[in-house]
């Protein structure tokens, strides 16, 4: 305040003063008014997704067939000959000198996978274990919807199970869950929630039928799963998803955040970088507690420059093929079984752990055992869904990043479990930039992109915690 002013009447002095004041209130009330508005504009942001027709030709003149049929996954004798001739006519190539899993899938490596699969992997028996979860199919916007839907045996007097749905990604499966669902469903903690899981194929993956008309996006699956839920007498339920599985669940939280009860992602990569992440990424190093980062986080967002764009290029080559041209090297990959394996296996060992690539055998027995990846493998053989399963990449890629859901929040509480060996990074920080209400956040003690089937134990814990939380805030 000015020395000037003591040198005024007292009646001018209070009338500057409360003019200040008042100034000073209106300034603040506009403020917060703009501040408020900008909020309540994010939280009535809504996805809107329109129905489609997504099967051949146009609509039936009739209801759609809504009916539930049982499905069983089975595999005929002359399937399996032809998978069987086809793997002995295969021709092998050989492997760089000292070369391991540098130039992809190591071929001398892959002989031995292949060996094994031709002639001690027993189909037959996984099949069985496949079936041991009952499977469905439904009918809805022209597509045949395969879905795993689990009841537990036993709910604990005086409680309900909690309806979860379950999102794979690419190149994996609902498989990927058989491992995480006992935990679940039959938790040996008296204290756990006990679930009710639903894991249904994305339209284009496993048995689950292929979109045949263009435009068939995340949104689109998350719409098909809403009507899904539904259609099973979920008005509310929670959603957990990792790879293609995070942006397929995240975008029924925003399609519909008032029936998604809670979120649990394993993969957060951000969208639209906005001030705090900028920032973050200016002065991060220099004032990490700034920001909230951990050394996890340091270690995970600043390597060098040449590292980051080296390994970019290196792990990014099969997204670029597969948002432009999926049906070109799709069409060799549905031919070939010894090549579809080494396309999806190569996956599992670089994104279990990118020190795999050091590795002559890629790391892949060391986290799963063949028996399982085979598994994978046979479910995009016997359902031939390769080419569809990358074109998921060009409608979602390909045609931009600026999608509508990338610009909305997420205001369904949601929970993030952070495995280290994870394709991307994303700090605290960043997931809060999406991810308005987050409740958890789980830095994890190991694990890597295929989290779920990897540590099924430590991500039944995280999604425990989660849905936990999220209830007991509810209850209060």
């Amino acid at each position: 305040m000015s020395s000037s002013v003591f040198l005024l009447p007292p009646i001018l002095v209070l009338v500057w003063t409360l003019s200040t004041m008042f100034t000073e209130v209106l300034v603040a009330l506009a403020i917060g008014g703009l501040i408020y508005f900008l909020l309540q504009r994010s939280r009535s942001q809504v996805l809107k997704a329109e129905d489609g027709w997504w099967g051949t030709g146009t609509p039936p003149d009739g209801e759609e067939d809504i009916t539930i049929r049982p499905f069983t996954v089975t595999t005929s004798d002359e399937e399996l000959e032809d998978l069987y001739k086809r793997i002995d006519q295969t021709r092998p190539v050989a492997s760089l000198e000292d070369s391991q899993f540098h130039y992809g899938f190591n071929s001398q490596y892959l002989e031995k996978v292949v060996s094994y699969w031709r002639n001690d992997f027993d189909w037959r028996r996984q099949v069985d274990k496949l079936n041991q979860y009952p499977h469905f199919k439904t009918r809805i916007d022209g597509i045949d919807v395969h879905y795993l839907h689990v009841k537990p045996k036993k709910v604990p007097e005086g409680t309900t199970a909690i309806p979860l749905i379950m999102v794979h990604g690419w190149p994996g499966s609902f498989y990927e869950f058989y491992g995480l669902i006992p935990l679940l469903t039959e938790p040996s903690d008296p204290n756990d929630l006990v679930f009710e899981v639903v894991c249904p194929s994305i339209p284009g993956y496993g048995f689950s039928s292929a979109p045949q008309k263009k435009g068939f996006n995340s949104v689109c699956a998350a719409s098909i799963f809403h009507k899904l839920m539904k259609r099973l007498g979920f008005q509310q339920f929670y959603a957990h998803g990792g790879d293609w599985g995070w942006l397929v669940t995240t975008n029924m939280a925003q399609l519909e955040p008032k029936t998604v009860k809670g979120l649990h992602v394993n993969f957060a990569p951000a969208s639209k970088p906005g001030l705090p992440m900028i920032l973050s990424i200016m002065l991060g190093r220099r004032f990490p507690k700034l920001f909230g980062f951990t050394d996890m986080d340091i270690q995970g967002i600043f390597p060098c420059m040449q590292k980051l764009v080296v390994e970019s290029i290196k792990e990014t080559g099969y997204m670029h093929i597969q948002a432009t041209k999926p049906d070109t090297v799709g069409r060799g990959l549905n031919d070939s079984p010894v090549g579809l394996a080494a396309y999806i296996l190569e996956k599992f060992s670089t994104w279990t752990s990118r020190d795999f690539r050091n590795l002559e055998d890629g790391g892949l027995t060391r986290k799963f055992s063949l028996d399982d990846l085979l598994t994978n493998v046979m479910i995009y053989w016997v359902s031939g869904c390769i080419v569809p399963s990358m074109r998921f990449y060009k409608e979602n890629v390909g045609r931009g990043l600026n999608a509508p859901h990338t610009k909305i929040p997420v205001h369904v509480p949601t929970g993030f479990a952070c495995f280290p060996n994870e394709l991307i990074h994303t700090p605290k920080l960043w997931v809060k930039q999406k991810y308005s209400q987050l409740v958890t956040f789980s830095p994890m003690a190991r694990g890597g992109h295929f989290a779920a089937m990897e540590e099924p134990q430590l991500m039944a814990e995280d999604i425990q915690k989660f849905t936990k939380a999220v209830e007991k805030k509810k209850t209060q």
